[in-house]
């Protein structure tokens, strides 16, 4: 069973996911249209800049590629990717091709951490992608190849980012909101020239729009990002990966409770399953049962005698022996 801290840490961790769920809400709601790459930038880099202020510490010794790496998997791609797949795919598919992320992981986690492969994360990662598959699939779509491109290459960095985030944790002494710190910046500057060479700065910005930042930058970035890998440095990297599942429906029921859209029989069976997934993605592997423990020596019994020792009357060893 799941120990009670286990258990709190992976609560605490999955409201990551449950915020990013938000974030298509808030670009839409909130945000300039279509500029993703502009809200993507903008929920790293300022945050990620005031970070390494408080914090007064850059990188240094390995960590001067080492971080630059995490905050292009964990952040810089992964979001570039995920919007892309996102405007290439509709219908969901997007989201059903990035559910493999928990597959990913398990590969990865078995190469590079040593963990075994179960058959139990198997099983869940197929209820995985087949949950959010019932919940966001609506009827046939077009496959675009760019789309499913991005969508694989978004899913395969978040696997590899969550691994080598484990495998290589955080330099001792570094805080760890420097570290995330570190990451959010390294990922805001990758974005950084593909926003102005493709989108530009907009031409005014509305309350609204100050708004739909703010949250981004402290919400969906600099408090999601401190508590995600948080959970990382106290959890197995599978049982992270899974609560990422967690996304697509905080996705859909704010779609519900805010825009008003339909919530079928389906979609409430495939956060039941989804659920089940990360439930499962959560149990430990099982502890190897102890051997048998040897028979102690029942301490009434006389002292074997030691070797070339003879025993005397009494079994004292040593003396006369008895005729």
């Amino acid at each position: 069973m799941t120990s009670r801290p286990n258990i709190r840490t992976a609560a605490l961790t999955g409201l990551a996911p449950a915020v990013w769920g938000s974030t298509y809400l808030v670009a839409t709601e909130l945000l300039p249209p279509d500029r993703p790459l502009l809200a993507t930038t903008v929920r790293a880099l300022p945050g990620g800049l005031v970070l390494l202020a408080l914090g007064r510490r850059l990188p240094a010794g390995v960590w001067w590629w080492r971080a630059p790496v995490l905050g292009v998997l964990n952040i810089g791609a992964f979001n570039f990717l995920l919007f892309l797949a996102a405007y290439r795919l509709p219908g969901g598919i997007a989201a059903v091709i990035m559910s493999a992320q928990p597959m990913f992981v398990v590969v990865l986690a078995a190469l590079f951490l040593g963990e075994r492969i179960r058959a139990l994360h198997a099983l869940a990662c197929v209820m995985g992608a087949g949950g959010v598959a019932l919940l966001v699939l609506r009827g046939a779509a077009p496959l675009d190849a760019l789309g499913v491109l991005a969508a694989v290459g978004g899913a395969l960095c978040m696997g590899l980012g969550i691994t080598l985030t484990k495998r290589w944790g955080r330099p001792e002494g570094v805080g760890l909101l420097t570290f995330t710190g570190w990451q959010l910046t390294a990922g805001g500057l990758v974005l950084l020239p593909f926003w102005l060479s493709l989108e530009g700065l907009p031409d005014s910005l509305t309350g609204s729009n100050v708004l739909g930042f703010a949250h981004l930058i402290t919400l969906g970035a600099v408090l999601s990002y401190f508590v995600w890998f948080r959970g990382i440095e106290r959890l197995p990297a599978v049982a992270v990966s899974f609560l990422a599942l967690g996304s697509p429906v905080v996705a859909t029921l704010l779609g519900y409770l805010v825009r008003g859209e339909t919530l079928s029989v389906l979609q409430l069976v495939g956060m039941a399953v989804i659920l089940g997934a990360v439930v499962l993605g959560q149990r430990p592997p099982p502890v190897p049962a102890a051997g048998p423990e040897p028979a102690r020596r029942n301490l009434h019994e006389p002292h074997p005698a030691r070797s070339g020792e003879t025993v005397r009357e009494g079994g004292r060893p040593g003396g006369r022996t008895r005729p």
